[in-house]
Formats: structure tokens, sequence, C-alpha cells
């Protein structure tokens, strides 16, 4: 990963709060595809604030949340107190070898160094474990989520978006998830504020955007005067097999 690349990777502090109320969770439907049947101990990799670890523990799953910003993983304590959460990297998972059913990542791949993060994750996965990764992208398709995308950048192309697993891991598949997030004009404004090329922009740049989203909702006819928003998403899912 380049010092750039690092930097926007361990940014997300800055905005822990803005991350946890503006991002949105991830459909069921999604985690019940990437979960392997039997699964008790589930580490979720890159877990931020715990969008997705709060799923996991509702199923009554032992989990275990790593995370490299401190920040983030404050923020998961406080929701999920009785939930162990380590600061670690994909790259130096703080877990012993063969201590967990499955390793579950959302929203984080493209921060990891691949090879390292997969050596580490066949390490903690007990044989016949498995990988799942998972993605949420707004679905541009939409009028105004495209425009949304015009001023914070389109997302990548959900229907097309995969990634390579190479051995030990086998049996790789794809699935992908249409539905809806419902969340308020505020809510908009911190996912915005919590992507980490708005936060290492310099000040100017970082206004200048968030107001672009504050004139769009105030001006689209689709959002206008409206307390409510109606965000779809396509959720891209991929798993594997530890052989």
């Amino acid at each position: 990963m380049s010092g750039s690349a690092q930097r926007r990777s361990l940014s997300f502090g800055a905005e822990a709060a803005a991350y946890e109320r503006g991002r949105p969770s991830y459909p069921p439907e999604a985690i019940d595809w990437l979960l392997p049947h039997g699964a008790h101990t589930v580490l979720d990799l890159g877990a931020g604030t715990g969008k997705l670890t709060t799923r996991l523990v509702e199923r009554g799953l032992d989990v275990v949340a790593v995370d490299p910003i401190p920040e983030m993983l404050e923020v998961l304590r406080v929701s999920l107190p009785d939930t162990p959460a380590l600061l670690g990297t994909a790259e130096e998972i703080p877990l012993p070898d063969n201590s967990v059913d499955a390793v579950l990542v959302a929203q984080a791949w493209h921060w990891f160094d691949p090879a390292r993060a997969l050596e580490e994750i066949a390490r903690v996965l007990r044989p016949g474990g498995r990988l799942g990764l998972v993605w949420n992208n707004r679905d541009e398709r939409s009028g105004w989520v495209k425009d949304l995308g015009q001023i914070i950048g389109h997302e990548v192309d959900p229907f097309t978006q995969t990634v390579e697993l190479p051995a030990p891991f086998s049996d790789v598949s794809r699935h992908q998830v249409e539905w809806t997030s419902y969340l308020t004009p505020q809510a908009l404004i911190d996912l915005v504020a919590s992507r980490s090329y708005c936060i290492t922009s310099p000040e100017q740049v970082r206004t200048r955007t968030l107001d672009r989203v504050r004139e769009l909702l105030s001006t689209h006819p689709a959002l206008a005067n409206s307390t409510g928003l109606a965000l779809p998403y396509v959720t891209v899912c991929v798993r594997a097999t530890l052989s």
C-alpha cells in the first residue's frame, strides 16, 4: 500500500462518529450467504465502528472485532461492550492459529495488502473455514444517486465488482443483494463526511463538497423538503473456503 493510501486507510478515526451515524448496515440475506453453516466463532476484520459486528452478535455468534484505528474501536466498544475489540491489522491479526470458523471483511478489503492478509487469514481460520468479503455500493442507476456520485465520486460498478482469492482458498463464488437504506438528510451528510477522501481533503475542498451535497438535498426534486431519503444499494459478496 502506498503512503497516501495508508494515510487514507487510517484517516477514519477523525470522523468515527460520523461514520457510525451515516454508514449503512448490511442486509441479512448477504450475511446469511457469507456465513458457513454451523459457524460459531467469527472474526470481523477491519470492523470499524461495528456495523457488521452488530449484525453478527445479534445472531448469537462468538465475535471478535479487529481494527487498526483506536477511535473506531472506541465507538464499537460503547455499543458492544461484551464483544472483544482488538487493535490490529489484516497483515498481523492478533489471534492464535486455527481459532475462528469464519473471517468476514466488510468494506475494507481494498485497504489490505492482499498477499499478506490472505496468509494471516488462512493462519487464523480452522481447516474448511470461510472467508467472506462484502461491499455496500450505492446503486447509481437512480437519478439523484447518480448526481450524488458526480459530487463525491462514483462507486465501482457493483454488477461487475469481484476479487481474486488464490490458493489455499477454493470454491470462490459471488452474490449480490439489491436493497434500500432509509436515512435522514443529516445522515447523508455524515456518510459523505466519513469517506476517506473527504476526511483527508484540504478544509476548503471538504467544505465545498459538503456544501454541494447540501445543495443537492435542498434543490433536487426527489429530495427537496424531504425528511427521509431512500438510498438504493447493491451489496456485493464474495466467499471462499480454506482448503
